[in-house]
């Protein structure tokens, strides 16, 4: 086995018996055990390079204090230190990703303890790293948030942007598709660079690029945190969407306008009980094999 590969075993705690003989017998192995040792006691918030690089130095020239070929070792030690920094700054800046499936929800602690619970086939993107100077996430999907107080907190969507000024809030965005709702507190949604400020109950909806005015929400939190999906005067294409994104399921309309208005709920427990509940209102007739389910209308 090679010296690059021992050595990376070794760094991962994955060598065996004899992987470990044959790395004790490499020539750095007293320069690379004390590497090790000073990378354990790094500490990440009040980490200094020069001070740790000075350190590395003074134990490669006590060490080799005896010898005149200490130019190859020292080289090899230096190319894995810069692997270490390298490594070390790559994943404390890289951007946190969490996502959901269909039928899928979850709920997250963000750094500063403000929670954010994504629906189904969601996706929010943040920074551990930079978070106490910029409270920001994106999002793509719909989330509730709850969050803690501090400074500025952004949720940025391909539509718009939301900055928190409350506490508790619902911000959906999908295709041809863009809500906010003020739980508590008060929020400001920013499109088309005009900020539109809304209080506890208040909605702010844009439906194919309009702005559709909606009725006082008189809910504490969404419906769907409940496992149920509520509408009131929206295109039946958005009752389909979200049935689909809930079970995992295709569904075809035929005969059917999907931008007549629909008013009702479903449940996101019981696929047989929820398809009744968006087609017996409409006088619609289904079709259901696998995961895929056929609308009608005679």
């Amino acid at each position: 086995m090679n010296r690059e590969i021992l050595i990376s075993k070794w760094l991962n705690n994955d060598l065996n018996d004899q992987e470990l003989e044959a790395f004790k017998m490499l020539e750095d192995y007293d320069d690379l055990v004390k590497l090790n040792e000073g990378l354990q006691a790094f500490k990440t918030d009040d980490y200094d390079t020069s001070k740790e690089l000075d350190t590395v130095l003074n134990t490669i020239k006590s060490s080799k204090k005896q010898s005149k070929h200490w130019f190859k070792p020292f080289m090899r030690i230096a190319a894995i230190l810069a692997v270490c920094f390298s490594l070390y700054y790559y994943t404390t800046t890289l951007d946190t990703t969490i996502t959901t499936e269909f039928a899928e929800k979850t709920t997250i602690e963000l750094p500063d303890a403000s929670s954010v619970s994504l629906n189904a086939k969601s996706l929010l993107i943040f920074n551990k790293k930079d978070w106490k100077h910029h409270r920001e996430v994106e999002l793509n999907g719909e989330a509730f948030f709850k969050v803690a107080k501090g400074s500025s907190f952004k949720v940025k969507t391909k539509t718009g942007i939301v900055t928190v000024y409350g506490t508790q809030f619902n911000v959906k965005q999908w295709d041809h598709y863009f809500e906010v709702i003020c739980y508590e507190g008060l929020v400001g949604v920013t499109y088309n660079s005009q900020e539109t400020k809304l209080n506890p109950g208040d909605s702010f909806l844009i439906i194919d690029g309009k702005i559709i005015a909606k009725e006082k929400e008189n809910r504490s939190k969404p419906s769907w945190l409940n496992n149920e999906s509520t509408f009131k005067s929206l295109p039946y294409k958005t009752v389909i969407a979200e049935f689909e994104r809930q079970y995992g399921v295709d569904i075809t309309l035929i005969n059917i306008d999907s931008e007549q208005l629909f008013t009702g709920s479903f449940a996101h427990d019981n696929i047989d009980v929820a398809i009744k509940a968006i087609t017996l209102p409409l006088r619609v007739t289904y079709s259901k094999t696998n995961h895929t389910i056929i609308l009608k209308r005679e």
